[in-house]
């Protein structure tokens, strides 16, 4: 079975009358979870595993390579906290219709340990008890497992983890306490991911960042130095949280076709990484909660709908772009749009530096970094995560049409640099760099209702004649509600 490309934008721009209408539309994603398990094939030689019978057992009988059918009703393991099935390299579990697997509150994880290339299709998989930043399934990030068509719910942690080459396709990910996808592998080395067609929704039910402030481990799925990944035609809502965050050294991802809304936080957060293409998905109603918050406090900050903070294209790191890309998008209702954002404090070897121990992938060692060589070429550069090469173009931006205020606002801005003492980049220059030198650029869009604009900083707000004319330049060929635009070549 193959999980096909479900997203199709369309837009049509009416104009009557002095009046102007902009009607976008994306086919949905599929509602996976509505539907329950995908049904597959019992396959051919299989093992059948019987309600009562011990499927941990069975698997450590029989070699490796083979499949095993659960029979219809619910699977239970051991009364042990650590029972656990461990797949062998090639084995296969398929679901008869109404299988489940039920860790009852008392099973850390599911599926574990590195076997290769295992496949698990058609399960309901429940109540298992993974402690914070754990999976049930994959528990320990194997190579190429794939996913398919299961419903698995109700967990705490991760549903899932994820290793080399996973393949996540056309799953139910919903109301886990921690994360849909907790896409982590101890020293890195997650390439080549496939996240399609599934339904990402209702996770983060533990409220970690309430528990841990400031954690960031939390919402439908995040991602950690992955290299290549692919997203595409999944429907991600409600997460209590950010949809997606990529957080730290990732790279080369495609992010389309996907439809993204209601989270209570950004739809996506890319941070401190590289090299990405976000097109033709669909947000909508994101980071309401998010953005509320934030203008109740008083903290002027531009909440958005799509969030790079510390990222950007970098050619000396191999990907299938070497800029970001943000085209053929429509954003609807969400609190903001777009927020580039770059901490002036953030780069390697610095306290503010949240990702410890953490240096960008364009230098060997942290200790090209120091107090001592930082202010000189090429650490200069090469030590800071920059957001820098990204083009913003042929979106759709539709505000809510309730918004005032602190809503409705695109963003390229960074803080006042202080910190650390040593630190070359304090005072305005990263400021004038992500706003006038990095090659950030928006062009093309189109925009509908109430919008503003932040640039250089949180308290420089801008109106569309300012943020069109110089120093800033941005939105050339841009219409906002129907005026302006380009004639046509």
């Amino acid at each position: 079975m193959t999980w096909a490309r479900t997203t199709a934008l369309t837009l049509s721009v009416v104009l009557t009358a002095g009046s102007f209408t902009a009607v976008a539309s994306a086919a949905e994603a599929p509602a996976v979870c509505a539907s329950g398990p995908a049904s597959f094939p019992k396959p051919e030689n299989a093992v059948v595993v019987d309600p009562g019978e011990h499927l941990a057992i069975e698997t450590s009988a029989h070699p490796p390579g083979t499949a095993f059918w659960l029979s219809t009703g619910t699977h239970i393991l051991a009364d042990d906290p650590y029972s656990q099935v461990i797949p062998k390299d090639g084995n296969v579990y398929v679901g008869a219709p109404g299988a489940v697997l039920d860790g009852r509150g008392i099973n850390r994880a599911a599926f574990t340990q590195l076997a290769k290339d295992v496949v698990i299709r058609g399960l309901t998989i429940r109540n298992f008890v993974a402690p914070q930043d754990q999976g049930v399934v994959n528990h320990d990030s194997g190579e190429h497992w794939v996913i398919e068509g299961n419903v698995i719910e109700d967990n705490r942690g991760a549903a899932m983890m994820a290793g080399p080459r996973q393949e996540v396709l056309g799953n139910c990910l919903r109301k886990n306490g921690q994360y849909g996808i907790n896409a982590y592998r101890a020293g890195g080395g997650i390439t080549g991911l496939v996240v399609e067609g599934n339904e990402i929704a209702w996770n983060n039910t533990d409220d970690w960042e309430k528990r841990q402030p400031g954690c960031g481990c939390s919402g439908g799925a995040k991602f950690w130095a992955v290299d290549g990944a692919d997203i595409r035609g999944n429907w991600v809502h409600h997460n209590h949280g950010a949809g997606l965050w990529a957080d730290t050294n990732n790279n080369d991802f495609i992010i389309e076709d996907n439809t993204i809304e209601d989270n209570d936080a950004e739809a996506l957060f890319y941070e401190i990484s590289y090299n990405l293409i976000i097109r033709s998905n669909t947000f909508r109603r994101n980071a309401l909660v998010l953005g509320r918050d934030f203008a109740a406090r008083g903290n002027n900050f531009p909440i958005a709908a799509v969030y790079l903070s510390e990222s950007g294209g970098e050619p000396r790191i191999w990907a299938r772009t070497d800029m970001i890309e943000i085209a053929e998008n429509v954003f609807e209702d969400n609190w903001g749009g777009l927020t580039l954002w770059e901490n002036a404090d953030r780069f390697c070897n610095s306290p503010s530096n949240t990702s410890t121990g953490t240096c960008t992938r364009v230098v060997s060692s942290p200790s090209e970094c120091t107090a001592e060589s930082i202010a000189q070429p090429p650490a200069y550069d090469d030590c800071r995560w920059k957001t820098q090469r990204v083009n913003v173009h042929d979106n759709v931006f539709q505000s809510a049409p309730d918004c005032t205020g602190l809503c409705g606002r695109m963003a390229v801005l960074s803080n006042y640099g202080t910190y650390p003492s040593w630190s070359p980049y304090r005072g305005n220059v990263v400021s004038e760099a992500v706003t006038f030198a990095q090659d950030n650029e928006w062009f093309s869009n189109t925009y509908v209702g109430h919008w503003s604009f932040v640039a250089h900083d949180a308290s420089r707000s801008l109106d569309v004649t300012a943020w069109q004319s110089a120093p800033y330049r941005q939105d050339p060929c841009s219409t906002f509600d129907g005026a302006g635009g380009c004639p046509p070549r």
